[in-house]
């Protein structure tokens, strides 16, 4: 099952009465658990007015990833309650399981005691501690559950420096929201979006308190990404461009590190995926070669840790933008004019796997879209575990395997975690 069929699908019956669209069965789940729609599209991030024009039918079906969310808040455990689809699909075929360690680092993220018994971390060590965390986080395989082992100790040590009074409580709060920013990839793509909205929050806030127009950027690139996925463009746009104006001043300066010019190139890419989310083809590519400019200038050997923003990246944006407006030619073009191998982080090299198969995908090249799933698998298979994109396509693969294909379907679904 598509997410093209799961949206577009209407539902045959709402308690045994008449035919009805998505719209009113999200709005008979809402009142079933009386919630107010004021209540679950704060959960939603978005408008009272949106969720009401949903579910009376005046705007376009809600695409998957946000029934997924709707299904969460509404604790619905089956995503055929909404879609009407005769077929059970439970809700974490889709969303994947929450990780092993997601309790332990929700329970840091919501720990608010201002004193701690030992004394606080120096800025120096948390700083080198957060440093061996990114690099962790890039060059594992499995990188989710790594980091799982080392963010809710980094967490709690940097909140509780950020919390002391004194000089260095500005540089504490630069870090935690470096802590945040790396909190955002792990908590991502979990069934736990508040976490999503708390640790972007966050991160933005200790920029804010920090003063520091690099760290600000470096916290709006997760806040965009929050916003996009959440289908609020304008919102997501207008804090990338505003990002971008606060560093304008800086760039051009000698000596400013080239990680600003970095953090301006991955906002500028953040404008065109929007773009390109929203289908406005001549947008997209506008915003993605004032990114190519950038990164043309910073030089082959130049990658922001956080993005992973890099000659090699740009490429696999180039890629995902030719999926995102179904131009599916272009995006295996793309994938052909670079070398993936040089992609340094192991999971975005995982994730640039995911993406050529959803080109391959779109072009009904079922052999090809295996292919590249199982290279994704075998980079890093935490990352394929957790994204819908490839659970989707397994799970049509698994309805349509290829020709004498059919026990490499589902083995590979077997490991990302898809009962065949």
């Amino acid at each position: 099952m598509t997410s093209t069929s799961i949206t577009q699908r209407k539902a045959t019956t709402v308690d045994g009465g008449e035919s009805a669209a998505i719209g009113e069965r999200i709005k008979a789940q809402r009142m079933r658990a009386g919630m107010s729609r004021p209540v679950l599209a704060d959960l939603l991030g978005r408008s009272t007015e949106w969720l009401k024009a949903v579910e009376n039918g005046r705007l376009q079906t809600p695409r998957l990833p946000m029934l997924l969310r709707i299904a969460q808040a509404l604790s619905l455990k089956d995503l055929s309650i909404l879609t009407g689809d005769d077929l059970s699909v439970p809700v974490t075929v889709f969303a994947g399981q929450r990780h092993a360690a997601l309790t332990e680092v929700q329970a840091a993220l919501t720990d608010f005691r201002i004193t701690n018994s030992e004394l606080p971390s120096s800025p120096q060590y948390l700083a080198e501690r957060l440093r061996q965390a990114w690099h962790v986080r890039h060059s594992s395989p499995d990188h989710r559950t790594q980091l799982g082992s080392l963010l809710p100790g980094l967490i709690r040590d940097t909140q509780s420096a950020a919390r002391q009074p004194g000089e260095e409580r500005r540089t504490a709060r630069k870090l935690l929201a470096g802590v945040y920013q790396l909190a955002d990839f792990y908590v991502a793509y979990q069934p736990a979006p508040e976490l999503v909205w708390m640790v972007a929050d966050r991160g933005m806030n200790e920029g804010y308190e920090s003063d520091d127009p690099y760290v600000i950027a470096c916290s709006a690139w997760a806040m965009v990404q929050a916003l996009r996925d959440s289908g609020r463009w304008e919102e997501a746009v207008d804090l990338a461009i505003d990002s971008v104006s606060r560093l304008s001043p800086y760039v051009d300066r000698d000596e400013t590190s080239d990680d600003w010019r970095g953090i301006v190139g991955a906002l500028e890419f953040e404008i065109a995926y929007v773009y390109a989310r929203r289908g406005r083809y001549g947008d997209a590519w506008a915003r993605w070669e004032r990114a190519e400019t950038v990164v043309k200038k910073l030089g082959p050997a130049y990658r922001h840790v956080q993005t992973s923003f890099s000659v090699p990246v740009m490429g696999a944006h180039a890629v995902t933008l030719g999926v995102e407006l179904r131009r599916a030619g272009e995006a295996l073009h793309a994938a052909g004019g670079f070398d993936a191998n040089q992609i340094i982080s192991v999971p975005r090299r995982s994730r640039h796997f995911i993406e050529v198969a959803r080109a391959h995908a779109q072009r009904g090249e079922s052999v090809a879209t295996l292919q590249m799933l199982s290279k994704s698998e075998q980079t890093a298979p935490e990352t394929i575990k957790y994204n819908g994109f490839a659970r989707e396509m397994l799970i049509d693969l698994q309805k349509r395997p290829p020709a004498g294909m059919r026990e490499e379907v589902r083995e590979l679904s077997l490991r990302v975690g898809i009962a065949a």
